[in-house]
């Protein structure tokens, strides 16, 4: 379909495809009119966009319509980090260009090269459902992506101002026990009593915090569904959702990968998001994989594995908050809280 095309008019209320054109115009960006294929699967808060233009495939990203805070400076920074990653063996979206202002799109927003690729959780293709092997090295490239980041030298690549990497290790405690008293905010929340173990994991956290890292880049996000699969094998086509990305110590990455990752005694169909699961490596094997593919200090994944599990419990704890006040659907809260609780239940396993 073309821009002229009236059943475009539902892609116009999101994106404004003439002053679209017109800005891709001013930068030579191809010529002639946008061939809108639509929005790609899979969930996200943000607008993505595919189409063509003369010869070549374009993918749109932009923050929502709703209000919501920092969504240019967040489309800013993830352009800024896919920029610094071009030739370096980070898989990742190949940045086209960025548009930093808001007066095209209302909001800032930037154009990449579409994704060949797949999202294991919206589903597998036969080549990796049919084959455990295949699976099992989805899971080892999937370590490797992170363990690449991890090697990026951020101050040759000039991202050495996207975090403050002074204190990041101390701060992670106190940042995410000051999130869980915000939430009180919210009437009707029972409070941090329902969820075991949560003073004393972060006690424990502040006691056994390693002495020292080297920084480096950090997804902040880092799961089965923020990464993308090439069809023809299990090597990774893309790493997505930047927005989290700053400067700290990428073990915490790995230790996201341990926190979110199915126990091997509580496998069972329906609780994991890819199927078929079997024939995926353990987060032990994760570990071991990214131990041989760094120098960093591994003698303290424990350490980040709980945190994640502290984080990423709070994260989740807000929106049993919010449905306890009627601002989410009481359903999802419950299930994200009884998430919440597993996380601890895993982090008092490992610091017990």
């Amino acid at each position: 379909m073309s821009a002229a095309d009236p059943s475009l008019d539902a892609w116009r209320s999101l994106v404004d495809l003439d002053r679209l054109s017109a800005w891709m115009d001013d930068r030579g960006l191809e010529a002639g009119p946008l061939d809108v294929a639509g929005r790609p699967p899979g969930g996200t808060q943000n607008i993505l966009l595919r189409f063509r233009r003369g010869d070549r495939a374009f993918m749109l990203r932009r923050p929502p319509l709703s209000p919501r805070m920092n969504g240019s400076e967040t489309m800013r920074r993830e352009a800024r980090v896919l920029a610094a990653l071009a030739d370096t063996d980070v898989p990742h979206p190949r940045l086209i260009a960025a548009c930093a202002e808001e007066d095209v799109l209302g909001a800032a927003f930037y154009l990449m090269e579409p994704v060949d690729g797949f999202n294991p959780t919206v589903g597998l293709p036969p080549l990796h459902a049919g084959d455990p092997q295949v699976r099992r090295a989805m899971g080892f490239a999937l370590v490797d992506g992170i363990a690449a980041l991890g090697r990026v030298d951020h101050v040759a690549r000039g991202l050495s101002d996207l975090g403050r990497a002074e204190g990041f290790l101390e701060r992670q405690v106190g940042r995410w026990k000051k999130q869980l008293d915000s939430y009180h905010e919210y009437e009707g929340w029972a409070g941090p009593g329902g969820i075991e173990g949560i003073d004393a994991v972060g006690a424990w956290l502040d006691a056994h915090r390693p002495p020292a890292f080297t920084p480096g880049l950090i997804h902040g996000d880092y799961h089965l569904a923020n990464v993308m699969y090439r069809f023809d094998g299990p090597e990774l086509a893309a790493i997505v959702d930047w927005e989290l990305t700053t400067i700290g110590d990428p073990l915490l990455d790995l230790g996201w990968l341990m926190a979110t990752w199915p126990q091997s005694d509580a496998v069972e169909a329906g609780n994991v998001s890819v199927q078929p699961w079997d024939g995926f490596p353990t987060a032990d094997e994760l570990v071991d994989r990214y131990a041989g593919r760094t120098d960093r200090d591994m003698s303290h994944m424990r350490w980040y594995g709980v945190l994640a599990c502290y984080k990423l419990g709070i994260i989740l704890e807000g929106t049993h908050a919010r449905a306890a006040a009627g601002k989410a659907e009481v359903a999802t809260g419950e299930r994200l809280h009884a998430q919440t609780v597993g996380l601890f239940q895993r982090a008092l396993r490992w610091i017990d």
